[in-house]
């Protein structure tokens, strides 16, 4: 008999230095029906260090981080061929036409704006986890890229 292996959880890479932002992000993805392995990153330097040990399935980044902040990070990421395959979302508190412009351009993924609530960044997470990054990356347009409860 043969056995079935079960799926790998998706390896999420959040960069999010505010402890109760990451507090909520974690509960609200415990409360959603897909595995997730979550890891964190405090700030834009420890981002880096930890993409050079594994590729995440699905990177968060917010923008405003101490020591390296998302920008930079953006940058620096798709300017490496071995972080291609990465999907980029931006997890930030500005919703402002110039950050997600420039999140646009920068070759990142989708534009999350950080909600209110557990039960609306739940419905943000189901739809972005939803999404069959492996198969292809997402970019969509701007009319479509940013993501709110």
């Amino acid at each position: 008999m043969e056995m079935i292996k079960e799926q790998d959880p998706t390896y999420v890479l959040l960069a999010e230095d505010d402890d109760d932002d990451y507090l909520i992000f974690s509960l609200a993805l415990e409360e959603i029906a897909i595995r997730v392995s979550l890891k964190r990153a405090k700030d834009g330097e420890i981002l880096m260090q930890l993409l050079q040990e594994k590729n995440p399935d699905l990177l968060f980044l917010d923008l405003l981080m101490p020591c390296k902040d998302g920008r930079q990070c953006i940058r620096e990421i798709r300017a490496n061929s071995a972080y291609d395959s990465v999907p980029i979302i931006v997890y930030s508190s500005l919703n402002d036409l110039k950050e997600i412009e420039f999140c646009y351009r920068e070759g990142t993924n989708l534009f999350a704006v950080k909600p209110n609530s557990i039960g609306d960044l739940k419905s943000i997470l189901e739809r972005i986890l939803s999404i069959n990054w492996k198969q292809m990356l997402f970019y969509p347009t701007l009319s479509q890229f940013v993501i709110k409860a």
